[in-house]
């Protein structure tokens, strides 16, 4: 099974995410080296640095990790209301320069605590118009001298990078709006996916490779991926029994954060949420139940059992064009050897 096989690095102020072991110093550089490296050592590509305000800033967390390690690849959320697009640029594709062009690119356009930071984001209409000219431009920046872009919502004049990457850094893209997938269909690289059901996922393939033709896409060909939760254990049977105890200590409110209400009124959230009522458990092993107690974006939904069951159905998705995985489980530190141990030779035969 090809493909890119990523992680999640909880780069969180508090303790705990997810049901994570809240140790001390859990957010150091000495922890967040000690993730990187273990995923190194497994077998993995790299891992997702998730942004928004009230976390450590995601790309200084990305540099410093890449620093301490050889092979790891950052996929580094960033936001463009965060960030303006020239000095993004010049950033990621310094970052590619150091590194030896290991750096992945996780654009996000949903909304966040805006006037922290100082941003005006909009509708969605106008969120994803920004990010439509922030993504042409930033590409343009990778590639030409002398650019020069007159946008809605950003220029610049005769801009040329002091350094710019040999090979662009991949963009990633998540969205599930009609206003997101426009976006994606034309300027994204990889359009990433919550865990679906299966024919979720192939109904959502099919039309963005339409909209792709419909409005002329001029890059490669959109690639997809697929971001969840998969927890594992030796038997189904255990796994099951680990996944409904789990459930129980979220339903308590004990071991997982408060839900971002930012995030439940996201379209490609609600889809997740919604899932429930067709049922506890969906093709063979999507447990939807932890979005009912409080499980959000990629905790929403769960693939449950053993390695080879879990395998088995990130095939199916495979079989549908998914390329790219970003899996994760809490304790993350445990489940990067136990998950790169057992479940990463079965995708790699």
């Amino acid at each position: 099974m090809s493909g890119t096989f990523l992680w999640y690095i909880p780069n969180q102020a508090l303790p705990g995410h997810r049901g994570d072991d809240a140790v001390a110093g859990h957010n150091s550089l000495e922890t967040l080296t000690r993730h990187a490296r273990l995923l190194e050592e497994h077998g993995w590509g790299g891992a997702l640095l998730g942004t928004g305000w009230g976390r450590p800033d995601t790309f200084t967390v990305a540099t410093a990790l890449a620093a301490r390690t050889t092979t790891f690849q950052p996929l580094i959320a960033i936001r463009p209301g965060y960030w303006r697009p020239a000095n993004f640029a010049s950033a990621a594709a310094t970052l590619s320069h150091l590194t030896g062009g290991r750096v992945l690119i996780n654009i996000v356009s949903g909304k966040d605590n805006l006037a922290a930071y100082g941003d005006s984001e909009g509708d969605q209409a106008h969120r994803y118009a920004r990010t439509r000219e922030f993504l042409q431009l930033v590409r343009r920046l990778w590639t030409a001298e002398n650019v020069t872009f007159r946008g809605e919502h950003f220029g610049v004049t005769g801009s040329t990078l002091a350094l710019r990457p040999d090979t662009p850094p991949r963009l990633y893209f998540g969205g599930a709006s009609e206003a997101a997938e426009r976006v994606a269909a034309t300027e994204a690289d990889v359009q990433l996916f919550w865990g679906e059901p299966l024919d979720g996922v192939r109904e959502r393939i099919e039309r963005l490779k339409r909209l792709s033709a419909e409005l002329g896409r001029e890059h490669a060909p959109l690639e997809f991926g697929l971001r969840i939760t998969t927890l594992i254990r030796d038997t189904t049977e255990e796994a099951w029994r680990d996944a409904e105890a789990k459930v129980a200590e979220m339903a308590a409110g004990r071991g997982t954060a408060h839900r971002d209400p930012l995030r439940v009124a996201a379209v490609g959230q609600q889809r997740l949420l919604d899932l429930a009522a067709r049922g506890e458990v969906l093709d063979d092993n999507l447990y939807t139940t932890p979005g009912k107690v409080g499980g959000g974006g990629a905790a929403t939904t769960w693939l449950v059992g053993s390695a080879e069951d879990v395998a088995k159905s990130l095939r199916r998705y495979q079989n549908l064009g998914i390329t790219h995985f970003v899996l994760s489980d809490t304790p993350y530190l445990r489940e990067i050897e136990r998950q790169g141990r057992q479940l990463l030779p079965l995708l790699r035969d």
